[in-house]
């Protein structure tokens, strides 16, 4: 009997834990090389003084993904994870104190519109469908297509115009929908993985279907349950999970990688590669630069990559009953906020907040009585210059303050555990270029072929999942990104 084709995975992020399974079902014996203490990456898990954080996603919003990869494994995903519909969605909150309740109930949302204005209603039912059109294009025919060739893009063009791809989600929802509070509402889906509404390409306009189609779930003890899930997976196909094992370079012979070297020095042999690795980071640190003809330096350079995140997780020793699952606090300003942080990299004095409140829906999250929650401020990368050791504590003051005076009443006063995030851990702690939170901004000339592609164009063998490569951000989209290794990846 011959020996297994060996696979090695570069980080344990939901894309790599995602193509372990899919690689170990296909036969490959697989060993992920995660540079933390625990699996997830952007999904680890903090647990201090009895409350548990989750470090990123926690939205759930194509279920069908993870039950997938349990299937693969001859289980069901419903005997190992307990996954919860909210409702509503999110609770969207105006600077002027005014709120939307985004929901999955078509009466519901017709009523919030008709709150703010009512002549939008029928603009709203036609952006529907153009969400729906882009859904049936966007997530049914492109998702889990590998675009390493241009042909493959060129054969989706005429469906795309279909589509209004060149228009800007922002765009798309303006032409359906009038009132300004409104066109908020349905165009702030692309920060979600990282994209400027006014910028990212209308194709991500089909998250507003997915979400009607599929709901918004989430994973009971929180979203590290489903990161331990997809370990157990991996483990029970006989796959390996190193911890504290960062990753030196790809070792290559000739043009083709042929395991990777730890920074400790040890070196380990492997059929092919992959890396959940950022995409950037992937090619400029990992992989020499002499072996790069497209990805090189310059071109690195001269990419346009995401927002940063400003994180802070914290406990109150009372509960806010008020504040739902989750909620978004809009600032003052929308499009000029975003222009700050997409194209001036400046750190505004105003922001716009996530409010996450898991305990909402999960109360083990916390002591009894109390409550977990994380705020989030989107960010400009480091290219702002901004001095986190020097800033962080005071920028965290302010949103307290704001948090305070706003929905979350005498906060400052009730809270017993902090910990904060900002830009320079996602370069160090995350390995991600210019601490963008979400690899390469979806703009439509980074989109589909003309992002890295996930058979690598540099390297035989290499393969790329993630955020950085086709078909982008959020947790939909890095375990697609691992379903594509089906089409490009050869048998063992």
């Amino acid at each position: 009997m011959s020996e297994k084709k060996r696979a090695i995975v570069i980080g344990s992020g939901f894309g790599g834990l995602a193509a372990a399974v899919r690689l170990g079902a296909r036969g490959y014996q697989v060993k992920v090389v995660e540079r933390l203490d625990k699996p997830g990456g952007r999904a680890y898990v903090y647990e201090q003084d009895g409350f548990t954080f989750d470090a990123g996603p926690t939205i759930v919003t194509a279920p069908f993904l993870l039950e997938e990869l349990w299937a693969l494994c001859g289980r069901r995903l419903s005997d190992d994870i307990d996954l919860r519909a909210i409702d509503p969605y999110y609770r969207i909150r105006f600077d002027d104190g005014s709120h939307f309740d985004y929901s999955g109930d078509h009466e519901a949302m017709k009523a919030e519109i008709a709150r703010f204005n009512p002549d939008d209603i029928r603009g709203y039912e036609d952006y529907l469908k153009a969400s729906e059109r882009l859904y049936d294009i966007g997530f049914d025919r492109l998702l889990n297509v590998s675009f390493d060739s241009l042909g493959k893009m060129l054969r989706t063009v005429p469906d795309l115009f279909r589509g209004e791809f060149y228009r800007s989600v922002h765009a798309l929802v303006a032409k359906h929908i009038q009132h300004p509070k409104l066109r908020m509402v349905f165009s702030f889906h692309p920060l979600l993985i990282g994209g400027n509404p006014f910028t990212a390409t209308a194709v991500y306009a089909l998250i507003a279907h997915l979400e009607r189609r599929h709901g918004i779930h989430f994973a009971m003890g929180g979203t590290g349950s489903l990161v331990k899930g997809l370990v157990s997976l991996i483990e029970g196909q006989g796959g390996e999970i190193r911890l504290n094992a960062p990753v030196k370079r790809i070792r290559l012979e000739g043009r083709r990688a042929v395991g990777v070297e730890l920074e400790s020095g040890e070196q380990l042999d492997s059929d092919i590669v992959v890396s959940n690795a950022d995409a950037a980071a992937t090619y400029r640190f990992l992989v020499p630069e002499a072996a790069r003809r497209r990805w090189a330096d310059r071109k690195l350079d001269r990419a346009r990559y995401s927002m940063s995140l400003f994180v802070w997780y914290f406990g109150t020793d009372r509960q806010y009953p008020d504040v739902p699952h989750h909620m978004i606090l809009l600032g003052p300003r929308y499009r000029e906020l975003l222009d700050d942080i997409f194209n001036s990299k400046v750190l505004a004095e105003d922001f716009s907040l996530y409010l996450h409140r898991p305990t909402a829906t999960d109360t083990s999250l916390a002591p009894p009585g109390c409550d977990a929650f994380y705020v989030l401020s989107p960010v400009p990368h480091l290219d702002s210059g901004t001095d986190w050791p020097e800033t962080a504590e005071r920028y965290r003051r302010v949103i307290a303050a704001h948090l305070s005076e706003t929905v979350m009443p005498d906060l400052e006063r009730h809270v017993v555990s902090s910990r904060l995030l900002t830009p320079l851990d996602f370069r160090e702690r995350l390995f991600s270029v210019k601490g963008a939170a979400f690899s390469l901004e979806p703009v439509l000339t980074q989109t589909a072929w003309f992002r890295p592609h996930n058979r690598s164009e540099e390297v035989d063998g290499l393969y790329l999942v993630g955020a950085g490569t086709h078909p982008g951000a959020g947790m939909p989209g890095v375990i697609s990104s691992a379903k594509v290794l089906d089409e490009i990846v050869p048998d063992p």
